[in-house]
């Protein structure tokens, strides 16, 4: 006996490796941080995962490596193949849009499991009904004691809905809004009663177009509306411009180019997706180690026998260097026991507590090789029993702070670490956006990154904002005849996300001032397809 005080659940079965099953995974409206908990874990678990990759494709970063992914949208039998492998002892997750309680789309797939005596388990989505209305700024059951839900592919007669007494909320009628509210208006609500028409919701693509039953049509005629949409008619709607929190975000649904790696992107992509924008990462250098590796290799010698009194770094990736050498020779942090070590700026200190190493120094202000003499101390003789300071820094780094160390009268070992080379082109598509004018905003955290964006995929559009970390970087930006649109108060990638937010929510509430509608920069050059006002 395990001591269990009840039977197994159909996922235990799997795990006490009982048998397998299916599990029927409510994928939410869209937002992939909006996937139930229990979807998740299952998703950790699965050995098969049936999914169109191209909406839900996103989720699988929930999965292990390995796991056997089935596009059902290539294949529309997926799930018929699945299941024998759950028979066989599998786990499979079927990944299904919304809610699968909702109007689902696998009811089919739901009863053909139970005809084949698999064992299965559906598991709610959060239902677009209640987000998409919540994301839109529409408080879903707020205006009167209804809140009913229909699926317009099943309806032929609207008159009985025209009687609710609340809000109405319709699944899969966008393709027939127009007939939909004459239909209503036929049965008897009045032509002015409030409707909104929300496409791709709860995603950085959602779009609403606020309307009224006598309206709808010309009002949707160049939206270019198409599902997943849902039709609002109520009162509720009007609640919109006091509640909506989604669609007024300083970046929503700007497309940012972000010329990093995903590893040394991920804090600021996640901080960009926190504006609404939507980030692209686009390598434009790429991390290589020296061509000899002698140089590094008598400088962790020298690191473990004391030769230095310091070691500063002045990138994270100087910090991935060593410590990839100290993998290398089987150290770990406690060889720093007795060194003084120093970061440039807050990304490098994040990378040392990482490897277990706390800053002893680290600038209070500018975050730069100039701002990190300023605080570091002159050599004393009586104080300091060594002079010598590690220096493990790219090949193509500059010698400020060699020769302000030099100056404050300590020794510098400057070794190359790493060397920094141009990435390859990215793929003709991104390539394309960037000179036509498809991304809103580019990131540019270096003086390198500038050069080398350039180099590789073409200088951005004139529609594009550019926002720069600091004036180093604006001056190349420049001689690239490129115009500085935004530059960060510090410089830290942080600090640049923070200044390119402050822009957009400027533009915004600019165009919200004039009467017009906010538009993305990608949308105000010649040929970009325009909402309607």
């Amino acid at each position: 006996m395990d001591g269990r005080a009840g039977p197994l659940t159909t996922s235990e079965h799997h795990e006490h490796g009982i048998g397998g099953f299916v599990a029927f995974v409510g994928a939410g409206p869209g937002d992939e941080n909006l996937l139930t908990l229990r979807g998740a874990d299952l998703l950790s678990k699965a050995d098969v995962v049936v999914v169109d990759r191209e909406s839900y494709g996103q989720l699988l970063r929930h999965c292990r490596a390995g796991v056997d992914v089935r596009d059902v949208a290539a294949d529309p039998d997926a799930l018929s193949g699945a299941v024998g492998a759950a028979k066989a002892g599998k786990l499979v997750v079927r990944v299904c849009p919304g809610d699968p309680s909702f109007f689902s789309s696998v009811s089919e797939e739901v009863a053909a499991c139970s005809q084949d005596e698999v064992d299965f388990e559906i598991v709610p989505g959060v239902p677009p009904a209640t987000a998409v209305l919540t994301y839109a700024g529409i408080p879903p059951a707020s205006s009167g004691p209804e809140f009913r839900i229909v699926d317009a592919s099943q309806i032929d007669d609207w008159s009985k809905h025209a009687s609710v007494e609340g809000t109405l909320v319709i699944y899969n009628g966008v393709a027939e809004a127009p007939a939909i509210g004459k239909a209503l208006i036929a049965a008897g609500l009045p032509d002015y009663t409030p409707v909104a028409v929300t496409s791709d919701g709860t995603t950085t693509e959602q779009y609403t177009v606020v309307s009224s039953l006598g309206r709808l049509g010309p009002d949707l005629k160049h939206a270019g509306m198409t599902e997943p949409a849902l039709i609002v008619v109520g009162d509720a709607v009007g609640q919109r411009e006091k509640h909506s929190w989604f669609e007024t975000k300083p970046l929503f649904g700007w497309r940012v180019l972000v010329p990093r790696t995903k590893e040394q992107a991920a804090g600021l992509s996640e901080q960009l997706r926190s504006y609404g924008a939507v980030p692209e990462e686009v390598p434009t250098i790429s991390v290589e180690p020296p061509r000899t590796p002698q140089q590094m290799d008598r400088a962790i010698k020298g690191l473990v026998t004391g030769r230095y009194e310091w070691v500063a770094f002045t990138s994270a990736n100087a910090v991935k260097a060593v410590r990839e050498k100290f993998d290398e020779y089987g150290l770990d942090a406690r060889a720093f026991a007795g060194l003084k070590v120093a970061a440039v700026g807050e990304a490098t200190a994040k990378a040392l507590v990482e490897f277990g190493v706390k800053p002893d120094l680290l600038p209070t202000g500018e975050q730069s090789s100039e701002g990190l003499l300023e605080e570091w101390p002159p050599y004393d003789s009586m104080l300091d029993p060594i002079n010598r300071v590690l220096l493990p820094r790219a090949d193509i780094a500059t010698d400020t702070l060699v020769a302000g160390l030099t100056e404050l009268g300590w020794e510098c070992d400057d070794v190359t670490a790493y060397r920094t080379v141009r990435a390859a082109p990215p793929p003709e598509e991104i390539r394309n956006a960037i000179k036509s004018g498809g991304f809103d905003a580019v990131l540019f955290t270096s003086s390198s990154t500038v050069r080398n964006l350039v180099g590789i995929a073409g200088k951005p559009h004139n529609v594009t904002v550019i926002a720069v970390i600091g004036p180093q970087t604006a001056k190349t930006a420049e001689e690239f005849n490129l115009r500085v649109d935004v530059m960060a108060d510090k410089p830290s990638a942080s600090a640049l996300a923070a200044a390119l937010a402050e822009y957009g929510a400027k533009q915004r509430q600019a165009a919200v001032s004039a009467g017009e509608i906010p538009r993305r920069p990608s949308q105000t050059r010649r040929g970009a397809r325009r909402r309607p006002k």
